[in-house]
């Protein structure tokens, strides 16, 4: 059993708190859930004026954002690629992701995909801060979940060794999946 019952948020910095409780409203149905304010950092007492929003992503789960307009212009992470770094949500069915995906296009938001992951298909795009944002519909059949649990470990193991992708799972992208 894992010592973690659920987590409890996952925070991002935004550029504009209300611009981004707007947003995730309006293009993912996420609900407004709570806002806290500070003009000091409670866990460190630095002076840094923040705001903090909490947005409902569904089913107990939470995402969160910092609007900090004293520090440094947002930036991303220059040593990681830019498709890394990113937040996947799931959706309900292919008709919940591409009714999304339409919305998005409409108001001139680049969408990349539907992608097929074999296992989950899923679109990309960026909300207003730049951050990279998934959503996934799985699509995994039993027996493919079962394949991929058995052999996770030998991957890892080879993996670990070599830093080459291991071809224990080459179905998903082969086609004899099908």
């Amino acid at each position: 059993m894992s010592l973690i019952r659920k987590i409890h948020h996952v925070a991002y910095r935004c550029k504009d708190a209300k611009q981004t409780v707007e947003w995730y409203g309006k293009y993912l149905d996420m609900g407004f859930v709570l806002a806290i304010a500070e003009n000091e950092v409670p866990s460190t007492k630095e002076p840094d004026p923040y705001m903090h929003i909490f947005l409902d992503a569904g089913q107990g789960n939470v995402l969160a954002f910092f609007e900090l307009p004293g520090s440094p212009e947002m930036d991303r992470d220059r040593q990681t690629p830019a498709w890394v770094q990113h937040l996947a949500l799931e959706v309900d069915s292919m008709e919940t992701m591409l009714a999304a995906k339409a919305r998005l296009e409409a108001d001139g938001i680049e969408v990349l995909g539907p992608t097929n992951h074999t296992i989950f298909k899923s679109i990309y795009f960026r909300d207003p801060s730049g951050h990279r944002i998934e959503l996934a519909v799985n699509t995994a059949t039993p027996d493919m979940n079962r394949r991929l649990d058995e052999v996770k470990w030998e991957m890892l193991d080879e993996w670990a060794r070599t830093k080459r992708a291991p071809t224990h799972a080459q179905w998903m992208h082969d086609g004899s999946h099908a």
